[in-house]
């Protein structure tokens, strides 16, 4: 504990916003990603802006690195405290401040829940769009911060489409406001902020745009006896010009949970599910629905069931939404992975994930965003065990390094953090790495902010477990 530190953030904050103590601080060692786990110097809890730059200011006389922390939810690292110093913990910011519904467009502070607006706009007829899988516990500011997407994300867009502007404290603890009104022609400095993962600022408020709720809704549940067919039909209903709100893969592995867990009846051979949303006026729905029928059947489909409403919708969608959920009955550990390629190589990327887990002896099984080509392998394995925390690692880089081959990315949703950090260099060109941290030494002088993450720094402290220390197994 580093007394003049935390003496000095009491100061500010008050006794009970402030923590130090070992046993309080283990709770903040790691998020999602909970192989690698670091102990801060600090947790303090600000309730304003105002309180959030004056902790920056602190921490910078100090020389104490920030990270900011919302739910916790990051599953690539984003939220370790590298090298100690203070987790600023966002949560206490809660307030959803306005509601504009003439204007279409919220005023809300990043401790928001997704799931506290998803509530507060009920009876509007709008919503907020980005629905992560987390959606229950995560926060608006860990939305903008990772650029969070979701199983709507193929028809609506990622966080990004849905900010409007943020206000933020600087490096050096100065607070700006970008947006929502002002000069549209100027440089886009909140397209910059969403999803640099707490590397350039601090949000701390978030305008948000709200979309109108669809009028109505075709949901299909689309069963498979080979991933290959499914792949290929997801492909083929992109290619036909539709664009669903929607197409959700699950594979036989996490099927197995899911139907152990809830009772869903799928069929124990069945190699796929595909959950297909169409949304919109209704006027056409119809159409679009019969034509991905005409698909999927072309491809061999084993049994395609429609919800005929509302309650039957939620019934199908929930074999989904419970996915990641049911994982610990397979697994006493797991790591999900974040890949995205063209829809074309869909079909490739789920062959290769196979080969992987052969290779390295290490059980995968898949959810993905189908739709937009957004693959999310889950690696199962044992942390107490050395050698399969390493072969786990070494699958996982070795697949998201084929995601770069086929011209995809090594994330779509779930940041950088620390885990991707060696990719960075097969991803992105030199020169491009260097813009990136010119930017980045804007915005945060000193680099106090996030330190260690997203960019590739010789001065960041060393890992034990992530991809930047993995060797071939």
């Amino acid at each position: 504990m580093k007394k003049p530190l935390t003496r000095d953030l009491r100061r500010c904050l008050g006794a009970t916003s402030v923590l130090s103590e070992l046993g309080d601080l283990r709770v903040y060692d790691c998020d999602g990603l909970t192989i690698e786990k670091r102990l801060p110097d600090a947790v303090v809890f600000p309730a304003t802006t105002e309180q959030v730059a004056e902790v920056v200011r602190i921490c910078s006389r100090h020389d104490a690195p920030i990270v900011a922390r919302g739910a916790g939810t990051s599953l690539a690292g984003g939220c370790l405290p590298i090298g100690g110093g203070v987790v600023v913990m966002l949560t206490r910011m809660k307030r959803i401040i306005e509601v504009n519904v003439a204007d279409r467009m919220a005023l809300v502070e990043a401790g928001v829940l997704n799931l506290q607006l998803a509530r507060a706009l009920t009876g509007t007829g709008l919503h907020f769009a980005p629905d992560p899988s987390s959606q229950i516990a995560c926060t608006i500011g860990g939305n903008v911060a990772t650029n969070a997407g979701g199983p709507h994300t193929l028809k609506y867009g990622v966080t990004l489409n849905h900010v409007l502007g943020v206000e933020a404290v600087l490096g050096d603890g100065t607070v700006m406001q970008l947006g929502p009104l002002g000069d549209r022609a100027a440089l886009d400095l909140t397209g910059v902020l969403v999803g640099s993962e707490g590397t350039l600022a601090i949000v701390t408020r978030v305008w948000i745009r709200l979309t109108p709720n669809p009028q109505d809704y075709r949901t299909l549940r689309v069963t498979f006896d080979s991933l290959d067919d499914a792949s290929n039909a997801i492909s083929d209903v992109i290619a036909s010009g539709i664009v669903p709100a929607a197409m959700e893969l699950m594979d036989q592995g996490i099927l197995a949970a899911v139907d152990e867990a809830f009772q869903f009846g799928f069929p124990a051979d069945a190699e796929a599910v595909v959950v297909i949303e169409l949304d919109g006026p209704s006027v056409g729905l119809d159409e679009q629905r019969d034509r991905i029928t005409e698909i999927c059947n072309r491809h061999q489909a084993r049994e395609i069931l429609q919800a005929s409403d509302a309650q039957q919708r939620a019934l199908l969608w929930k074999c989904r939404k419970m996915a990641v959920g049911a994982v610990g009955r397979l697994s006493p550990s797991y790591c999900i992975q974040d890949g995205v390629v063209p829809r074309t190589k869909l079909p490739h990327i789920i062959r290769r994930i196979t080969e992987i887990s052969a290779k390295y002896s290490i059980r995968i099984v898949n959810v993905a965003h189908a739709g937009d080509g957004n693959i999310h392998p889950i690696l199962l394995f044992d942390e107490r065990d050395a050698d399969q925390v390493q072969r786990a690692l070494a699958a996982g880089k070795e697949l998201l390094e084929d995601c770069i081959r086929c011209g995809g990315s090594v994330t779509a949703e779930h940041g950088i953090g620390i885990e991707k950090i060696s990719l960075m260099e097969s991803l992105f060109a030199p020169y491009d790495l260097k813009m990136m941290e010119k930017v980045r030494d804007a915005f945060n002088p000193g680099g106090g902010l996030g330190l260690g993450k997203v960019l590739p720094s010789p001065h960041a402290p060393t890992l034990l477990h992530a991809a930047v220390s993995i060797g071939d197994v």
